[in-house]
């Protein structure tokens, strides 16, 4: 699977005073198995940028394509959201059922599987996801730990059978052996062929996870690289608030 982003540009209430362009002019190939990092420092368009490519946003300017599917053909877009799964930050607080297997059920029920499919699914999100199924498929997802909670979020997502997965700051609000738990998973996802595109402020993250960075600044692409060629730029990047 590819995706093809071509001079993407987003305005915010476009036609009204409140007019305000979050990104513009962004191109770039995002192919399959790759691990990407997208950075900048807060409100230079990253969020904007992501949620353009599983289809909740729509360019006001330019194109997205999903394996060759336009993101602005709206009969499309639940084709789009099965093949790119977005895991928003803080997904958590979007925890709602009253066992963690409903939970992670819900996406797969509103796709149309049946019970015995959900359960397929489930179990196997669960499995990626490093959750015993049987130990933890009838308990509530309140009474979980944060980083059991972010696994079950993510579960969600990943239960879809999405080839891409983007995830906004996995790690925010976790401690360091529960942050480094999560990104060992999405490493894994990636290691077994899931592309995967991950919002992060941390650098050490993207040096050591990252095949690809790209930093987007005052809604722009400033630099889009491997990690080694993106951070030969501190100049660059001290200069938008950004260590390198």
């Amino acid at each position: 699977m590819q995706i093809e982003i071509n001079n993407l540009g987003y305005t915010y209430m476009e036609g009204t005073p409140m007019e305000k362009t979050a990104i513009a002019h962004i191109s770039m190939t995002i192919n399959e198995g790759e691990f990407i990092c997208v950075i900048g420092h807060t409100g230079s368009g990253k969020s904007t940028f992501i949620q353009h490519i599983n289809g909740l946003l729509t360019p006001t300017e330019g194109d997205v394509l999903v394996d060759g599917i336009n993101t602005k053909e709206k009969k499309s877009v639940l084709d789009v959201r099965k093949k790119v799964g977005l895991v928003f930050q803080y997904p958590e607080y979007q925890l709602f059922e009253e066992t963690v297997a409903k939970d992670i059920a819900f996406g797969c029920k509103n796709l149309g599987y049946d019970e015995e499919k959900q359960k397929e699914c489930v179990k196997n999100a669960m499995e990626t996801v490093g959750l015993d199924y049987e130990k933890f498929k009838d308990v509530s997802p309140f009474d979980l730990s944060g980083g059991q909670k972010r696994r079950v979020a993510i579960a969600g997502v990943i239960a879809m059978g999405p080839e891409a997965v983007i995830l906004d700051e996995p790690t925010s609000g976790l401690d360091q052996q529960s942050a480094m738990e999560i990104l060992g998973m999405i490493k894994d996802m990636n290691g077994k062929g899931k592309t995967i595109i991950m919002v992060t402020h941390d650098m050490d993250y993207v040096y050591k996870y990252a095949s690809r960075a790209i930093v987007i600044s005052g809604g722009r692409l400033l630099f889009n690289g491997t990690p080694r060629e993106v951070f030969s730029n501190a100049k660059e990047l001290m200069g938008i608030g950004l260590d390198v």
